[in-house]
């Protein structure tokens, strides 16, 4: 259509959803990052966002005029604001979603009914539409209507504390890791239900929950078999040797558990008695043993530093150096697959960021651009929406 507001201008090479048209409704992370992850695979993704922003612009950052946070889960995306609870700005949502794919939001369960955006309404103004729904417990249930927040459901679901040492306090697991697999469920829910419409022709309804997302991430701790006790250990760490270390200077993450791994272990640390004791032959072995194998470990890497370590192991030993995050930038590998890229910034003139998450040989997508600040691109898209319509009045 002319003069459609998804007709971002997006140059460079398609990717898997070039042509779909998303609208991110989501603040926070899980919502918005999935809806990155559809950008970052062609998808004309627009960010909409009440006249105060995403709650996550006011997050602390040392950056003086952004969000770090806002700008690492919203690339690629333009930006546009409306008032939801205002008629005319809702009509231009309704104006949005009639040409859109996709929509997606994390309201918690009644918002959508009392903005009148809720699936039945906007799936009446288009049947193709694929709505998804972030919420932090699901959708039904007692907790339904709960406000959901990564580490709230680390807390509830069990990370934290088998995230602490077994009898200890439990510990966050910071990162958002829960926030951040759910947006990778988004994003494939909401890709696996673009693909079942092109056998039906209809949209659907997906949920994703942080409930959901939290349990399972940890399926191999969910498992509880007929006849057997329910307080068992269900930690996956196999201890003894695999874990991280203390070397001369900084530490050593250590993987040794296959029986290849551990002789190349003790032949590159010269403990080679250890590696022929029968004793130590097995993981569970190992880690029975523990308490003698380790503190001759320790005493054997005390002779070089962790990265000295790290090269001489090399192919032989998983293993690697504990490195600040800063250091991923200009790291090597991450250099040689193209993981971080330099993406200009009206307000700070560019930064490096994430490019790319998922390769694709024959569709690999166009290049990133800057997550939008706050109704970056709101004239823009309105002018579109009107010149759309006045492009459908001539032609009727």
């Amino acid at each position: 259509m002319t003069g459609s507001p998804f007709d971002s201008g997006r140059g460079g090479a398609p990717g898997p959803l070039s042509g779909i048209r998303v609208l991110d409704l989501s603040a926070y992370i899980a919502g918005p990052y999935g809806c990155a992850l559809l950008a970052d695979q062609g998808a004309d993704v627009i960010k909409v966002e009440p006249p105060d922003g995403d709650n996550l612009r006011n997050y602390p950052s040392t950056l003086a005029a952004e969000s770090r946070a806002f700008l690492g889960v919203n690339r690629s995306k333009r930006g546009v604001t409306l008032n939801l609870k205002d008629e005319g700005d809702r009509a231009v949502l309704y104006r949005l979603v009639r040409e859109a794919d996709v929509l997606v939001h994390n309201f918690r369960p009644g918002v959508p009914e009392r903005l009148a955006i809720d699936f039945s309404t906007l799936s009446a103004m288009n049947p193709r539409l694929v709505y998804c729904a972030v919420t932090g417990y699901g959708e039904t249930g007692p907790l339904k209507d709960k406000a959901g927040y990564d580490q709230v459901l680390q807390t509830m679901t069990g990370i934290c504390t088998l995230q602490g040492k077994r009898g200890g306090a439990p510990e966050i697991v910071y990162g958002s890791v829960v926030d951040y697999y759910a947006a990778a469920l988004l994003a494939a829910g909401v890709s696996s239900a673009l693909y079942e419409r092109e056998r039906s022709g209809e949209g659907q309804f997906v949920g994703v929950s942080l409930l959901r997302s939290a349990l399972a991430m940890q399926s191999a701790r969910m498992v509880w078999a007929e006849g057997e006790a329910l307080d068992i250990g269900r930690d996956m760490r196999s201890g003894g040797v695999t874990g991280l270390h203390p070397t001369r200077e900084g530490w050593l993450y250590v993987s040794a558990n296959t029986p290849r791994f551990w002789q190349a272990l003790c032949a590159l640390t010269g403990l080679d008695a250890l590696a022929a004791d029968p004793r130590y032959d097995s993981v569970r072995k190992r880690a029975e043993h523990a308490d003698e194998i380790l503190p001759q470990l320790h005493a054997a890497l005390a002779a070089r530093d962790a990265l000295d370590w790290e090269a001489r192991f090399g192919d032989a030993v998983p293993c690697a150096a504990a490195r600040a995050v800063e250091a991923m930038f200009e790291h090597p590998q991450v250099e040689a697959e193209g993981i971080v890229a330099t993406i200009p910034h009206p307000g700070l003139g560019s930064y490096r960021g994430v490019a790319q998450a998922i390769r694709f040989g024959r569709t690999p997508g166009p290049a990133p651009f800057a997550a939008p600040t706050l109704g970056q691109h709101s004239d823009q898209v309105r002018v579109a929406l009107d010149a759309a319509g006045r492009d459908n009045g001539r032609s009727a």
